[in-house]
């Protein structure tokens, strides 16, 4: 391929075994963003969606568990870019860095997100018992603390993946470390869900409206991209990396 030989000959070399356990890592880091934010997304319809949750009872053992897919989900997600800094680095430091904060911001937002459903739960188990007639203030409570979570997906998993693929989709691409077409989807997804997320703030569609998920698209396909191809292949030959020349 014209790929590989310009490669070659800037310098490219096969990745050390310590890099392609790195990027074993990064492939199942990211995996488990799937894995665990889908699932939570789904167990957490009641609560997102009966503006009477808060009054009623039942559903909390799913909210729990999505909670704790979420703490997963936080975790996987600075766990790629902490696996990736020290090889991205080397192309990149400011910006292999400026990947690892915006990961952190996105997991920071997340768990304001699940401390807002959590607080739900909290308040529908000391005081829906004893409300009686103030069950409408308590509604709002709850419905406040919906909305809390609602803005923490636009500004963490929205905004933030917006940075972090291009990060993540320009340091690959400029690297090679995975087909650059593959790369450059996450150049084009990461402007785009930001830019998605920007029209939602004013209010143009809804956070979770189906043009808002068009315009994700392809931050999933990068996204699935990059999880698959790190995991069944690895790193491709780059300059970047330090084992032997790929002649």
């Amino acid at each position: 391929m014209a790929v590989d030989q310009g490669e070659r000959a800037a310098g490219a070399r096969f990745p050390t075994p310590g890099e392609k356990r790195a990027a074993s890592w990064a492939g199942w880091f990211m995996a488990i963003t799937f894995v665990t934010s889908i699932p939570a997304l789904l167990l957490y319809h009641p609560v997102l969606h009966d503006h009477s949750y808060i009054l009623g009872a039942g559903h909390d053992t799913r909210i729990e568990l999505a909670a704790v897919l979420e703490v997963f989900l936080m975790i996987s997600g600075v766990g790629v870019a902490i696996v990736m800094f020290p090889i991205l680095r080397r192309e990149s430091e400011p910006l292999a860095l400026g990947y690892v904060a915006s990961r952190i911001v996105e997991s920071t937002m997340i768990g304001v997100g699940i401390i807002s459903l959590l607080a739900i739960l909290t308040l529908r188990g000391d005081l829906s018992a004893t409300v009686g007639a103030n069950g409408g203030s308590l509604q709002i409570a709850g419905r406040s603390l919906v909305a809390i979570h609602e803005w923490t997906f636009v500004f963490g998993p929205g905004f933030c993946v917006g940075v972090n693929d291009l990060l993540l989709g320009y340091l690959m691409y400029s690297t090679a470390l995975m087909p650059q077409r593959l790369a450059l989807v996450g150049l084009i997804g990461g402007p785009l869900i930001f830019a998605s997320k920007i029209a939602v703030v004013f209010g143009a569609w809804g956070i979770t409206s189906s043009t808002a998920g068009i315009f994700a698209i392809p931050v999933f396909i990068f996204e699935a991209s990059f999880a698959i191809y790190l995991i069944v292949r690895g790193f491709r030959p780059s300059r970047v990396l330090s084992g032997e020349a790929a002649t």
